[in-house]
């Protein structure tokens, strides 16, 4: 049997090396249109500022080491430009020497990956970061040039890391962003977490940013802003987005799918039965409820190749969801998600509601604890986890993936109050984080608690009948508090019972939402309507935090 790839990075090289694992006898070729293979792309940003300072430590793998060690044959610089599905043949284009050639293949797999989205061409002063070459390009005109400024179009993954480490790499950076928070896969409340500690880090943050233009000149490159603003650099870097590399699909009359990514079935078998698609040219089942979601993760890539020869070979017909789990580094920040955001939930009409909570990452009383800014969304009618953001410092990537797990496996939520994970004080707490985040789905299910959140305030503010009853010590509170509350502190509360009127409904305010939860099962035991706020004070200043620009790139 003769496999033709096409693609030679994440999914397609681990296809290839599966393959030859469960089968020494077949032919195995790989087409890749850059000068590398198995490259990790997510590290490439990581290069620009010498994190990673040896390019070879970009490459897992050589056209030479894959002959030599799984007998495939690679060709770099190859680009396929045509499918003929009739004739089971594609034509390459040697992109060195521009000849062309016909190869035949009995069973093909697309793994093409993803394009950069972009509104102007790559030239001297505008870059993408899509590949080794790319990141190479950049590094190396950042140093010859000696360049000072450099803005960023794009604030998702690569936006993000790029931004970070051009700014350690000593330029003055300015990102743009067109919605109005970074991160799609964080909603608003808790990208302003990490807003805050890009602008800590004196990158110039433009959101509700939207580009009308980019124009290169001798010296810089101006990009104009739909609000008539100019902003200019001395480079350009496009991080948009991505979107499925699909075009010799739909040349060939493949069936497409969301996004224009191409159609597959369970088996990753697209319209055509001899053809195959994985990775990011493909979208992907959600583990939570079956709905097609384009995710273009490095994972899920590696793993679809792995499951595609698995499927070939050992005829185990199994199925790759995805759960969307990702994370990333923002200097001091690890910044990470699972399943849907709450945006996403609205738009699919599932009935779920929040919790928030801000535990430390280990025993408090042990050396440089940090804490962790965790929001859940749960299903309101069965608790099951639907997603989680988490942004903190340590401990971030061990509590994200036992929730990815949560949901992989349909752990129900009210059950993580038992779960028993490892502790001792450098490590944990006795109480983990996610047996808290059980605690409070248990103690909203018996009615202990009733929540209130950030986007109700406006309306308790200007309810005659209600009161914002701040229980945070006086020098907290007379240091910052919501405008029109009042401040009894939560240790004084009970002496105070015979000064609140029963006839108000209490909205309880902390800085954390544990307090104003003691609060609140105080009020509720002496016959008091009230309510507290999830995330407490600290999500409201996160969210209405303002850092002032003072100039060449730096807030105060």
């Amino acid at each position: 049997m003769k496999y033709v790839i096409i693609g030679g990075v994440a999914a397609g090289a681990s296809f290839a090396c599966r393959l030859r694992r469960l089968d020494e006898f077949a032919e195995i070729i790989i087409y890749e249109q850059s000068n590398f293979v198995s490259y990790a792309n997510c590290g490439l940003p990581y290069y620009v500022s010498n994190v990673i300072n040896d390019q070879k430590q970009l490459t897992l793998q050589s056209p030479e080491s894959l002959k030599n060690r799984f007998n495939i044959d690679v060709f770099v610089n190859s680009k396929v430009i045509k499918i003929d599905k009739d004739k089971k043949q594609i034509t390459i284009l040697n992109l060195k020497n521009k000849n062309t050639f016909i190869d035949n293949y009995d069973k093909l797999i697309i793994a093409t990956g993803a394009n950069a989205i972009k509104i102007a061409d790559n030239n001297k002063r505008i870059f993408e970061l899509k590949n080794v070459e790319d990141s190479v390009k950049l590094k190396n005109a950042i140093i010859e040039n000696n360049y000072k400024s450099a803005i960023v179009l794009g604030g998702g993954f690569i936006g993000l890391e790029i931004a970070e480490n051009l700014k350690l790499s000593g330029l003055d950076v300015t990102l743009i962003e067109g919605s109005n928070h970074v991160l799609a896969n964080l909603d608003y409340e808790m990208a302003c977490f990490v807003h805050n500690e890009i602008r800590k880090n004196n990158i110039k943050l433009l959101l509700n940013s939207f580009v009308n233009k980019v124009n290169t000149l001798n010296d810089s490159v101006e990009v104009y802003l739909k609000n008539n603003k100019v902003i200019k650099g001395d480079i350009l870097i496009q991080a948009i987005g991505v979107r499925p590399n699909s075009e010799l699909a739909k040349d060939a009359k493949l069936d497409l799918s969301l996004k224009d990514s191409i159609k597959v079935d369970n088996l990753f078998i697209t319209s055509d039965k001899d053809i195959y698609a994985v990775g990011d040219v493909s979208a992907i089942k959600s583990i939570i409820d079956g709905e097609i979601n384009y995710v273009p993760l490095a994972g899920i890539a590696n793993k679809e190749g792995r499951f595609l020869a698995d499927n070939l070979i050992l005829n185990k017909s199994e199925e790759v969801k995805s759960n969307s789990t990702s994370i990333l580094k923002v200097f001091d920040l690890s910044v990470a998600s699972t399943g849907y955001n709450e945006e996403a939930l609205k738009r699919k009409n599932i009935n779920y509601d929040k919790i928030y909570l801000f535990p430390n990452n280990h025993a408090s009383y042990y050396p440089n604890y940090a804490t962790l800014n965790i929001k859940v969304l749960y299903n309101k009618d069965n608790y099951d986890i639907l997603g989680a953001q988490i942004i903190g410092k340590e401990g971030v990537d061990k509590r994200i993936d036992i929730l990815s797990m949560a949901i992989r496996y349909h752990i129900n939520g009210l059950s993580l109050k038992d779960a028993e994970l490892s502790y001792a004080p450098p490590f944990g707490s006795a109480k983990d984080p996610i047996n808290m985040i059980g605690f409070m789905l248990n103690n909203l299910k018996d009615n202990l608690v009733r929540q209130f959140y950030l986007e109700d305030l406006d309306k308790i503010i200007k309810d005659k009948n209600a009161i914002l009853l701040d229980v945070r010590d006086d020098y907290e509170y007379k240091h910052g508090h919501i405008h029109t509350s009042i401040n009894i502190p939560l240790d004084s509360l009970r002496k105070n019972l015979n000064k609140l009127d029963k006839n108000k409904t209490y909205y309880l305010i902390c800085y954390s939402a544990l307090r104003s939860y003691y609060a609140y099962r105080i009020l509720s035991q002496y016959g008091f309507d009230c309510y507290h706020l999830a995330g407490g004070f600290r999500l409201y200043n996160a969210v209405k935090k303002r850092f002032r620009f003072i100039g060449d790139n730096k807030y105060e």
